[in-house]
């Protein structure tokens, strides 16, 4: 059976909060311990373990979740200078030719689409049933910072933005109920069209309302501010490492300049890609 790798950093309060979530929502009496790693956690299909490491430097999971790991699932906080408050879902990698929050340059981390949209969904729909938590956004984050290297695909799953909301344990159940509905139906998701997207801010808001109102799913997505680093080898990567491959390149049109359109739809025309404005 493949596992699901449900990771966090033991010195983040959100990531700590939502596994205590999970293990005192499922019983930490029905999980097993396992010994490659303090605290860790065995259940029917997943691993749940925490380490001392900060999220970004990951790049070991690898090495030491077992190799019938089929993906990992990061329980992280997200920091926004504005302040919002957040849940988010998002890829991993690096567009330009720094990496400045782990990860190599110009690499990205394989993508898993469907986990994210279902995590996504099931956000939206979590928040917005709960009054207290409508002024929280929910979306996808463009694809940013490490680990890069892996030979698995990685989802991040975060609270944002502030320590408040971080240590907020409604935020944990809030992500910690989504987080174990998936643990309870994977690998039987339900179906959607792979996609990688194009432009808009860091919170690519036309993308998520797509992915909320469609049956489209996004792997990796290149924001407006990561344009200038976009070229054939990119979106070759963006394709690449997508978990279960890609039918259509969504673009936002006014978050691209014409340069960006034409190389878009060059390497498109050349990939049997479709192409879809938004």
């Amino acid at each position: 059976m493949d596992l699901i790798g449900v990771v966090y950093s033991l010195k983040d309060p959100a990531g700590r909060g939502i596994a205590e979530y999970i293990l005192k929502t499922l019983g930490e009496e029905k999980l097993t311990k396992c010994d490659y790693s303090t605290p860790c956690y065995r259940g029917w299909n997943f691993i749940l373990t925490g380490f001392e490491e900060d999220v970004l430097y990951f790049d070991f999971l690898d090495e030491v979740l077992p190799v019938e790991t089929d993906f990992y699932l990061v329980l992280s906080r997200h920091s926004s200078e504005a302040r919002v408050k957040s849940y988010t879902v998002h890829a991993t990698g690096n567009y330009s030719n720094t990496a400045l929050a782990g990860g190599k340059p110009r690499e990205l981390g394989f993508s898993h689409p469907q986990v994210m949209w279902f995590l996504l969904r099931g956000l939206y729909r979590v928040a917005h049933t709960e009054q207290e938590k409508r002024d929280y956004e929910v979306s996808y984050e463009a694809t940013h910072h490490g680990p890069t290297s892996l030979a698995k695909p990685i989802v991040f799953i975060e609270i944002g933005s502030t320590e408040e909301e971080w240590s907020n344990r409604e935020n944990h159940g809030v992500v910690g109920r989504v987080v174990i509905e998936l643990l309870n139906k994977y690998p039987e998701l339900p179906p959607c069209k792979r996609v990688i997207g194009i432009g808009g801010g860091h919170y690519p808001r036309k993308h998520t309302e797509l992915a909320l109102s469609e049956n489209v799913c996004f792997g990796h997505i290149a924001p407006k501010y990561a344009l200038d680093y976009l070229d054939r080898e990119m979106l070759s990567q963006m394709v690449s490492k997508t978990r279960g491959g890609v039918e259509e390149v969504v673009v936002e049109k006014k978050g691209t300049r014409r340069e960006h359109r034409e190389l878009i739809e060059e390497f498109a025309n050349s990939t049997s890609l479709k192409i879809r404005y938004i």
